[in-house]
């Protein structure tokens, strides 16, 4: 009987302390990689964004959560060794900028879930099957709406009335550029104006189409949403202002760079949604079965202060439609 007794002792002993050894071992903290094919500085304010939805949701940086960051800088031939560092830390989800990002990515993996931020019509671009039910590994939100597009063009239209030939640059290795031309040179006649294509892919391009916009001379300037582009907002700006060109842009960072004015989505809001996306596969969702979000939040914003060094005048109509003016 005794001996009975100390072996169910010992049995009791050794399980406390296999318990308590199971107990001690620290939980895994998921890992987000934050891919981008912008800049730290450019996407600070939309990773800030991400960062508060964590919150919202009950997510403690380095707690419960861990961010990893990786930035090509407009260097399409970047991303994917920046997307193979991400891996090689076992992020389990990557959070994506840029159409160019969440397709280089694509081709290095189809099981890690990547969540985009944004995506201009992510299906035309062949990234998913539809909206609705993405399949494979990718979802997350879209900031595609062809009202939102070609609006750009009719708001820069209102502000430059006497406008006819305006150039649109755009990038033509981001696969839903060409596609954004396209939707505008379907309104263009409507609003008798001719586009005029410039095109850069790389950041050396960035330079030949400033040469090409001093030769061409264009009543106005409209941009076309890339990171390429959005990697040189303030030469951009810069610019435009120095060669009194008035011009539109897809994010409020190129207005707040000394651009003119911008119109499109709240990239903000779209950054802490993406954090839903994050929260729900975490828990065990499948992105194949996540339907693809699209806009909720648009804004406009104008710089007087630039309209005022190109020696534009705002009409007071589309003051009073803007969101922000920065004077």
């Amino acid at each position: 009987m005794k001996k009975k007794i100390a072996v169910l002792f010992l049995c009791a002993v050794l399980f406390s302390l296999c318990a308590s050894a199971y107990a001690q071992q620290p939980k895994k903290v998921p890992r987000v990689g934050y891919l981008s094919g912008a800049t730290f500085e450019n996407d600070k304010p939309l990773v800030a964004a991400l960062r508060h939805g964590l919150r919202e949701l009950g997510y403690t940086e380095g707690k419960d959560i861990i961010i990893e960051e990786r930035y090509a800088a407009g260097r399409s031939d970047k991303l994917a060794e920046a997307a193979t560092e991400l891996i090689n830390l076992k992020v389990d989800i990557f959070v994506v900028y840029g159409m160019v990002a969440v397709q280089a990515l694509k081709n290095i993996t189809n099981t890690i879930p990547i969540v985009m931020a944004n995506a201009v019509d992510p299906v035309g671009a062949g990234l998913v099957t539809s909206l609705a039910r993405p399949g494979g590994n990718i979802t997350g939100l879209s900031d595609y709406h062809f009202a939102t597009i070609t609006k750009r063009l009719e708001l820069l239209k209102e502000v430059v009335p006497s406008a006819s030939r305006v150039s649109v640059m755009f990038n033509p290795a981001n696969p839903s550029n060409p596609l954004q031309v396209k939707d505008l040179q379907k309104v263009a006649p409507s609003l008798k104006v001719s586009l005029a294509p410039v095109e850069a892919q790389a950041p050396g391009d960035i330079d030949r189409a400033f040469n090409a916009l001093k030769k061409d001379r264009p009543s106005a300037l409209l941009l076309i949403g890339d990171t390429l582009l959005s990697a040189n907002q303030k030469r951009i700006a810069e610019f435009a202002l120095v060669n009194r060109i008035p011009a539109g842009y897809t994010l409020r960072q190129f207005v707040e760079a000394g651009g003119l004015m911008s119109y499109g989505t709240n990239f903000a809001d779209m950054w802490r949604r993406a954090a839903t996306y994050v929260d729900k596969i975490l828990k065990g969702a499948k992105p194949a079965d996540l339907p693809i979000e699209q806009p909720m939040k648009f804004e406009l914003i104008i710089n007087l202060k630039t309209a005022k060094q190109i020696g534009l005048t705002i009409p007071p109509n589309v003051l009073a439609r803007a969101d922000k003016v920065i004077r």
